[in-house]
């Protein structure tokens, strides 16, 4: 089988840049293209380092990684890849779509206030493309809408982009070429251009990914490309839960996440055990004084959102988007509410038929513990498992692990957190106090009251 890698070299080596067209040649210069690295993992890769060119303090993209990039004359050169990609989403569940480089997302670019950037974008889809750099004060010829400034990348063809990145901020790049299509195949990117002093605005741990959803059908692996609100894919990184990565912080450190919303809906990103500041938009950076506190911030369709804190309180906490919708995998919108139905004796019934049919959501109840046979290539919907049972959840989750004894720039998993003894919730067994019967209000026409009677094991039932 060919190496991806030496076929992607031996296919630039024969002579690539001459698809280029001769007017965008004469600016990039006769030395052939930069290399493309590729990413198969989707694990997140630690920061990149500025080899060359000037110094900032790099990011992490949570699953995901930076693209390297080629000094030439001054100008820092980067090579994407617009390409077919496979990607897992989360263990035991693979997708086919498009993306950048190997990955959907693509990589993350880095660059510095003020850098020359040139761009070769190469188009290996089977259709045109272009890209557009979301935020981007930049020539109109460079804006990457297909039709408008520029036409289309054909398949087989490479284009050039080259602008000054004029601006500090979060930013990102997706197609204007059929987009709805593109988008929901996985195409998108993170962008972050650092200010000039590393000094400012700094931060001792940055994380930057992208809120995707897709619609993919339980046992298949393309995304369909004409949903318009009914998606059941949610994912940070085209990841989700829990293949998401935690997040890994020192106790003490300051902390930034930056997000950026290519989804069809709002989502309010939402962290426990800290309150926060909005520091930072796609628009640019927030002043102090327009700032104020907040432990959910709602980031819109096309948004980017920075957020900042210090990481003060040690524990394992969650952070996710609170529309408890998003925090499943796989879901179904067709099935009935089964609260308060008891089901159970046609279950029997349906066993003689359909052997290993369970009863589900009579009681509400959990669906994380049930041992249910699924299609292949799918996720249940509420997974994975804590230090104490089940966690029950998926999709936009994660948890950030805030520990003391972490070291400066170390990103491993230090595991489950250890509470001091007597700061964890526990059950209590002693005597309840009695009940204390609220004074009796007439009740709205129409409405029967509520009778509560104590059981004889001290609980409650309705009637």
């Amino acid at each position: 089988m060919t190496n991806p890698v030496n076929k992607r070299r031996s296919f630039l080596a024969n002579g690539a840049a001459a698809l280029i067209g001769a007017g965008l040649v004469s600016r990039a210069g006769a030395a052939g293209l930069p290399e493309a690295p590729l990413q198969s993992s989707a694990s997140t890769a630690p920061p990149l380092m500025p080899p060359n060119g000037r110094p900032y303090n790099p990011v992490v993209t949570l699953n995901g990684w930076s693209l390297p990039w080629r000094m030439k004359d001054g100008v820092k050169e980067f090579h994407l890849v617009a390409e077919p990609v496979v990607r897992e989403i989360a263990p035991g569940m693979y997708a086919k779509m498009w993306g950048y480089n190997g990955q959907s997302p693509g990589p993350t670019i880095e660059v510095v206030e003020g850098d020359r950037v040139r761009i070769f974008v190469t188009n290996k889809l089977p259709e045109h493309t272009s890209v557009h750099w979301h935020g981007q004060i930049l020539p109109s010829g460079m804006d990457g809408v297909s039709g408008l400034s520029q036409p289309s990348i054909q398949p087989g063809k490479t284009f050039v982009y080259e602008f000054v990145a004029r601006h500090a901020g979060t930013f990102m790049y997706h197609p204007h070429a059929d987009e709805m299509v593109q988008m929901a195949m996985g195409m998108m990117g993170f962008w972050v251009t650092h200010p000039k002093d590393p000094r400012q605005h700094a931060v001792d741990r940055d994380f930057v990914f992208l809120l995707s959803s897709y619609d993919i059908e339980p046992g298949s692996m393309v995304p369909k490309v004409n949903t318009m609100t009914d998606f059941n894919i949610w994912t940070f990184n085209s990841r989700a839960f829990p293949g998401i990565d935690p997040l890994i912080v020192r106790q003490g450190d300051r902390v930034r996440i930056r997000a950026g919303n290519l989804t069809m809906t709002n989502h309010p990103l939402h962290i426990h055990g800290h309150k926060f500041e909005v520091t930072g938009t796609d628009g640019g950076w927030v002043p102090p004084t327009a700032r104020w506190p907040e432990v959910t911030t709602d980031v819109a369709v096309g948004q980017m959102r920075a957020i900042e804190f210090i990481a003060d309180n040690p524990g394992d906490w969650a952070f996710h988007c609170h529309k408890s919708h998003h925090t499943m995998n796989a879901m179904g919108h067709d099935v009935p509410n089964l609260i308060g139905v008891d089901h159970s004796g046609i279950a029997q019934k349906i066993n003689k038929l359909v052997p290993g049919y369970m009863v589900m959501g009579d009681k509400g109840g959990s669906m994380a513990g049930m041992e249910m046979e699924i299609p292949e290539n799918t996720l249940p919907m509420m997974t994975g498992t804590g230090p104490y049972g089940d966690l029950e959840m998926g999709g936009m989750f994660t948890v950030m692990k805030v520990r003391p004894e972490q070291k400066r720039g170390d990103y491993t998993d230090p595991g489950w957190y250890k509470a001091p003894k007597g700061t964890t919730a526990y059950e209590w067994t002693g005597e309840l106090p009695p009940a204390v019967n609220a004074p009796n209000k007439p009740a709205p026409d129409g409405v029967k009251p509520v009778e509560v009677i104590r059981d004889k094991d001290g609980g409650h039932k309705h009637h």
